[in-house]
C-alpha cells in the first residue's frame, strides 16, 4: 500500500513523497518552481528510490541518534518515511512533510512554542539521549542532521529558550556538551570564534549556562549557534531560507559522508560549487579558506555534511561555516581527516606538493593557493591567542583552549616551515 507525504518548499508544496513496498519516490507537482535539491532537477518524470533517499534521508539525525528516535517512535530505524512522517515538521533549510490536505503554519507566533524554565530545560538536557529531538511529543515534529545531541530552539527576549510547535520555524540549535569529547562547547565556541576573527563567514555561536534554581550543580554550559538558514522579517515573523548540504545535493547517501567511504571529496566539493553558484568565484576562495583553516585547527571531521549551499532569490551561495571544532586535540579520536589533502588523509604527511596537488584537483591555480595558505598559517597564532584571552575574560576559560591554542600554533609553523624551507618541502 502507498503511502504518501506532502513536500513543501518555502510555503508552497513543491511534490510528493511517497513510500511502496518500502522505497520512495519523489514526484514534483506541474506548478513546482523550485527544485529542492541539485539533484532533485525540476522535471515530469518521478525520482526513484536511489535518487530520492539522499535528500530526504539527509534531513534526518544520524547514527545512534536515529536508532533511538525510531525505538521511541516504535518504528525501524531503516525507515525514512516513518521518520520524516514523525519529525519533519520543523528541518534545515525550508523544506515540510506534512500529511496530505495539510499546511503549514504561515508565521510565528506567540502561541507556537513552548516556554522553557530553567529546570525544564534541564529535564529536557538530561532526555536528550533517551529523547532525541523530543521525538514523540505532542506538537514537536523536530530534525536535523547528525549523530550529537542537539535541538533546534527559538530564543527569545532575555535569553528564554523556547521549543517551536507545530512546524513554526525555530532560530538557534542547541548543542549541550558531548559526553566522551571533553570541553566540546568551550572547543567548538573558540574555533567559531577564530573563524570569526579570521574573517571567515560564520555562523554565530555564543556559550551560555543553565542552573536549577537553588542546586547544588555547578551551572551546565552550552552552545547556542545562530541559524544561518532562517531570518527575522521586519515584521517580526522567523523566515525559512532553503538549504542543502553538500551530501544531498551531491545526491550521496549519509552514512557515505566521509571520502574513505565514498563520500565527496575536496574536488568533487568545488566542482559543485561552480556549477550551482554565480558568479563562483567568491565562493570557491571561501572554500578554499574553510579547507586552510579546518587543516590548520585540526578540525577532521569537515566531511560532506558539514558544507552546505544556501538558497536565495538571488540564487546559490556556499553556507556560512558551521559544526568547527578542533578534533585533533583528542588523542582517542581519528588523526585522519574526512577529506584528503593532495592524497594525505593526515595533515603530518601534507607537504607542498600535496597542496599542490589538491589546489590542481579544486581547478585552483598553485601559487595564489600557496600564498593564501602561508597568510592564514602566520595569522592564525596570535588570533587564535586572542581569542582565547577574549573568551577567558567572558568567563568561558577552559583547559582545553590552551591545548587547542598549542596544537593550532605547531600546526601553523609546520606548515611555514614546510612552505618556506627548502630541504622540508617535500
Amino acid at each position: 500500500m502507498a503511502r504518501q507525504l506532502s513536500v513543501w518548499l518555502l510555503g508552497a508544496q513543491v511534490g510528493t513523497l511517497t513510500q511502496v513496498d518500502g522505497r520512495l519516490q519523489f514526484t514534483y507537482l506541474p506548478t513546482a518552481a523550485v527544485p529542492l535539491s541539485q539533484s532533485l532537477p525540476l522535471r515530469v518524470e518521478s525520482f526513484d528510490d536511489r535518487a530520492s533517499r539522499p535528500f530526504f534521508a539527509g534531513l534526518l539525525p544520524e547514527g545512534g541518534k536515529r536508532r533511538q528516535i525510531a525505538k521511541t517512535l516504535q518504528v525501524s530505524a531503516q525507515n525514512d518515511f516513518a521518520l520524516l512522517d514523525s519529525l519533519g515538521g520543523e528541518c534545515a533549510g525550508a523544506v515540510t512533510l506534512l500529511e496530505a490536505g495539510q499546511t503549514p503554519p504561515v508565521a510565528t507566533s506567540s502561541e507556537a512554542v513552548q516556554w522553557l524554565s530553567d529546570e525544564q530545560l534541564c529535564q529536557v538536557w538530561d532526555e536528550m539521549p533517551l529523547r532525541p529531538m523530543r521525538a514523540g511529543d505532542q506538537g514537536l515534529r523536530l530534525s536535523l542532521a547528525g549523530a550529537q545531541d542537539k535541538l533546534p530552539v527559538v530564543l527569545g527576549q532575555g535569553g528564554r529558550i523556547r521549543l517551536p510547535l507545530d512546524g513554526a520555524p525555530s532560530t538557534h540549535i542547541l548543542k549541550p556538551p558531548i559526553p566522551s569529547v571533553d570541553g566540546s562547547v568551550f572547543n567548538e565556541a573558540f574555533c567559531m570564534a577564530l573563524a570569526a576573527a579570521l574573517k571567515l563567514d560564520v555562523a554565530p555561536a555564543r556559550i551560555h549556562h543553565v542552573q536549577i534554581s537553588g542546586a547544588d550543580d555547578p551551572a551546565r554550559p552550552y552552545l547556542l549557534v545562530t541559524r544561518y538558514d532562517r531570518l527575522l522579517s521586519p515584521d517580526g515573523a522567523t523566515l525559512r531560507l532553503h538549504q542543502e548540504d553538500f551530501c544531498q545535493a551531491l545526491g550521496m547517501f549519509t552514512e557515505h559522508k566521509y571520502q574513505n567511504e565514498g563520500g565527496p571529496g575536496l574536488a568533487q566539493a568545488f566542482a559543485l560549487l561552480r556549477s550551482a553558484t554565480r558568479p563562483s568565484a567568491p565562493h570557491v576562495l571561501k572554500l578554499l579558506d574553510a579547507v586552510v583553516f579546518n587543516a590548520l585547527i585540526g578540525n577532521h571531521d569537515a566531511h560532506g555534511k558539514n558544507l552546505s549551499l544556501l538558497y536565495s532569490a538571488q540564487g546559490a551561495v556556499l553556507a556560512p561555516l558551521y559544526d568547527a571544532l578542533c578534533t585533533a586535540v583528542y588523542p582517542a579520536l581519528t588523526d585522519k581527516m574526512a577529506m584528503k589533502i593532495g592524497g594525505k588523509y593526515k595533515f603530518s604527511e601534507v607537504f607542498p606538493r600535496h597542496w599542490d596537488a589538491f589546489a590542481k584537483e579544486a581547478g585552483l591555480t598553485p601559487a595564489p593557493v600557496r600564498r593564501r595558505i602561508l597568510e592564514i598559517a602566520q595569522r592564525l597564532p596570535a588570533l587564535a591567542q586572542a581569542t582565547q584571552t577574549n573568551l577567558e575574560a567572558q568567563g568561558h576559560g577552559h583547559p582545553i583552549l590552551g591545548a587547542i591554542v598549542g596544537l593550532v600554533e605547531q600546526r601553523c609553523a609546520l606548515t611555514i616551515r614546510r612552505f618556506t624551507e627548502p630541504d622540508l618541502s617535500e
